[in-house]
């Protein structure tokens, strides 16, 4: 068992958005019911962090490397090499992994449009039959598919490009996608796997289940956020810290196995509003007996931030305070001493439906349990955990691994 305080971190992916007309200029997170959220912060710091360094894309990849205290600039290499390793495939000097979504691309007046990137949040049980077929559309290629969670798949091309210019295929939803593909077309192996795909995809079995229920069909794949797989030291080689990862995501998964975490699967974990909330909370508390640090990663508001569903999004956020949030301040009552963030890791504005570059808010409690058990407020009763009121905060930090070093004093005590 590990002895000493602990540290727990609750990410809401993609919470932050942009004032919404509709809610009289106000975003979800300030319209959001979060109780145990606005408890949390009559005791605790609120501050606005950078996650995304400047120039690189605004993902979860990025994001959430660097609220792990990784320098992105330094260790980021692809998305895709960071799923690779969530799902215990080890890539070689020249293997290139890529994120390969289910997605559905339809014919709208002889045009081709991304109408979902999710293939219409498919399930995994269903995916992975779908999944199980298309390897066959890798035959005689260099190329090897494996099955991930509900849409999100992994490709891996022995010798392949790791500097082709794919687009992530939620950031042009209703979009379409000629532009695109054009970097499949003049990749000969992208190509030709994506042209066999689609064959066996027009005629699979679970698409025409999923059709006639009224349901999106996968009629496409789409690879991308490619990369070789990265260098980066172990949390416990930089500081001393164990901790564990908690998501339903291979990419969050992976960054915790490069991180040196622990990586539990949580049965019922989608990584949607129907995720096993309960069982992530339970799982990370359990195994936060034996470690230092407790990651739980929330996708929810991300994925109906992409959907561009406002009443979703701010059902995501009321059940992370209500499921994780509450929940973890019971359960913290069992440790002497306990350190909580509240945090986003990128903005998913419902406008663009997309990740921006924002700097996020976050909260700071320290000693949460005694906090918990009846301590004093030290802060004012109408300050919330919002864009608006992070903002207006003296606690800045101009990246990810400042805030982590200041969160667990890696550099002051831990060495």
């Amino acid at each position: 068992m590990s002895e000493g305080r602990k540290y727990i971190i609750l990410v809401g992916d993609g919470m932050g958005d942009y004032p919404i007309e509709s809610l009289g200029g106000k975003t979800p997170l300030e319209v959001a019911r979060t109780p145990n959220i606005d408890r949390l912060c009559l005791y605790g710091e609120i501050g606005l962090v950078r996650t995304i360094p400047d120039g690189m894309e605004p993902g979860s990849d990025v994001a959430n490397m660097s609220l792990l205290g990784y320098d992105p600039v330094k260790c980021h290499t692809g998305r895709g090499p960071l799923e690779a390793a969530s799902i215990g495939v080890k890539l070689g000097e020249t293997d290139v992994a890529f994120r390969c979504n289910l997605v559905t691309v339809e014919e709208r007046d002889g045009v081709r449009i991304m109408a979902d990137y999710s293939a219409g949040h498919i399930s995994t049980e269903e995916a992975r039959k779908i999944v199980a077929d298309l390897q066959g559309a890798t035959a005689d290629l260099p190329l090897r598919l494996y099955p991930g969670v509900s849409y999100r798949h992994l490709l891996v091309w022995n010798g392949g490009a790791d500097d082709i210019g794919t687009t992530p295929p939620h950031d042009i939803t209703g979009q379409p996608v000629e532009q695109y593909e054009k970097v499949y077309e003049e990749t000969p192996i992208l190509r030709e796997f994506r042209q066999r795909a689609e064959e066996i995809l027009r005629h699979h079995p679970v698409n025409l289940a999923r059709l006639n229920k009224g349901e999106r069909a996968a009629t496409a794949v789409w690879p991308w956020g490619q990369g070789k797989a990265p260098r980066m030291e172990t949390l416990r080689e930089r500081c001393g810290i164990d901790g564990v990862m908690i998501s339903a995501v291979d990419l969050l998964k992976g960054i915790g196995v490069y991180a040196g975490f622990e990586t539990p699967d949580v049965p019922g974990a989608t990584g949607y509003l129907d995720t096993n909330y309960e069982g992530k909370v339970e799982t990370a508390i359990r195994i936060l007996e034996r470690v230092d640090l407790a990651y739980i990663h929330i996708e929810a508001p991300d994925e109906t931030g992409h959907e561009g569903s406002l009443d979703k999004k701010i059902q995501a956020i009321e059940e992370f305070d209500t499921r994780v949030v509450g929940p973890v301040l019971e359960m913290s009552l069992r440790f002497p001493e306990v350190d909580v963030m509240v945090v986003t890791d990128h903005y998913t504005p419902i406008s663009v439906r997309t990740h921006v570059s924002d700097p996020v808010p976050f909260l700071i409690v320290r000693d949460v349990s005694v906090r918990k058990r009846g301590g004093n407020p030290v802060s004012d009763s109408n300050r919330r955990f919002t864009e608006k009121d992070a903002l207006l905060s003296n606690l800045k930090f101009d990246s990810g691994p400042e805030l982590f070093d200041y969160f667990v004093r890696c550099s002051n005590e831990r060495g």
